[in-house]
């Protein structure tokens, strides 16, 4: 317990109001740490950290929409002025705003997305960097996908962002570790949120999935946590660069 524990650590949630940031910022709050939800509506942040408080967990709600430069180093500026620190970022947050093939999107469409699923991760870890610097110590969780390691159908231009994450983390954490810092990425398979919903609420769909992958079925937010807290604290101190994957053997289904 004492390799996991996270007592004394700030960490920040980016799209922590629901889903997998939610499940991940409660196991990180769980383990000790002050975990700053934050996702595009204040109302929705205050709403988990009031459900936080109320369970013993330590949590501060601070909005922000990551694909604009001025409230992502707002975000920052908020944390480190009242907790002092930051030890912890998750970049969760992320879009895919089209379902179909990649030469139907339009342009607009692909800036957006790697905007806030490429872009932002990017310049919010330099934001943070500094701090963790200071402290020589720090965990970055780059939340990709199984769809950053294999194409798949309908998610392209999501896929190639994804993809591009893994690399941005593998150059994060060779560039970083001098300053004691980690890196790594998460790759969940099919998990049971709202941003997935057009795969599980398909009947269909879901059944081939969940005949194809060893597991059987489809995952819950919170089966991210364990991994979360792992490479987040000293439990995962000799883990960097890495890319992981949490999907119910999914890569291996063939």
């Amino acid at each position: 317990m004492k390799q996991f524990n996270l007592e004394n650590k700030v960490a920040i949630v980016t799209g922590s109001s629901k889903g997998i940031g939610k499940a991940i910022a409660k196991g990180l709050a769980q383990m000790g740490a002050t975990v700053v939800i934050s996702s595009r509506n204040q109302a929705a942040c205050d709403e988990v950290v009031a459900e936080f408080e109320k369970d013993g967990l330590k949590a501060v709600g601070i909005a922000c929409h990551i694909g604009k430069e001025d409230q992502r180093k707002a975000l920052v500026d908020q944390v480190v002025d009242s907790l002092g620190r930051i030890d912890v970022l998750v970049n969760n947050a992320a879009i895919n705003p089209v379902y179909g093939p990649i030469e139907n999107v339009e342009p607009e469409i692909f800036d957006k997305i790697m905007d806030v699923n490429v872009k932002a991760p990017w310049a919010l870890s330099n934001l943070v960097l500094p701090h963790m610097q200071k402290n020589n110590n720090g965990s970055i969780i780059n939340i990709a996908s199984v769809e950053a390691l294999t194409p798949g159908f309908g998610l392209g231009l999501y896929s190639t962002s994804k993809a591009a994450l893994l690399m941005l983390t593998k150059n994060q954490a060779k560039e970083w570790g001098q300053h004691g810092i980690n890196v790594n990425a998460i790759c969940p398979g099919l998990i049971q949120t709202k941003f997935s919903a057009a795969l599980w609420t398909n009947e269909k769909l879901l059944g081939q999935l969940e005949k194809s992958i060893p597991s059987g079925r489809m995952g819950q937010p919170e089966e991210m946590i364990g991994l979360a807290c792992l490479l987040a604290s000293d439990a995962g101190s000799y883990m960097t660069g890495g890319v992981y994957t949490a999907d119910g053997g999914y890569m291996i289904a063939g």
